[in-house]
């Protein structure tokens, strides 16, 4: 795959997920500003409780590695990422990740 469709490919995922996520939290949370309680809101079961928490260890893991690639590799501007990682969501700042990164690191394709 080349590099051009790869971040296609990431971009329109990303940008995907922050319509969805606009379309679905946007409304209540502007009907009801309560932050807060928004973020209560996902943990009124088991089965949210588990989704919320995969969300914030796959944002954790890539704040590890964002840090680890930024000493290591020299990857720069990755704590913006982090902060899309917020919101809209870790999907946007780990596509948003993967495309920075693609530019910065240097790696030679499989042939």
């Amino acid at each position: 795959m080349t590099d051009n469709i790869f971040k296609n490919i990431l971009l329109a995922l990303a940008i995907l997920f922050t319509l969805a996520f606009c379309t679905i939290v946007l409304p209540p949370l502007l009907s009801n500003p309560d932050i807060i309680g928004a973020f209560s809101a996902g943990f009124v079961n088991p089965y949210a409780t588990g989704y919320s928490l995969d969300v914030f260890f796959c944002w954790a893991i890539l704040a590890v590695w964002v840090i680890y690639e930024a000493k290591n590799l020299g990857v720069k501007h990755g704590w913006s990422c982090l902060l899309l990682g917020i919101v809209p969501g870790v999907a946007v700042g780990f596509a948003f990740y993967l495309i920075l990164r693609n530019g910065q690191v240097k790696q030679s394709p499989k042939t």
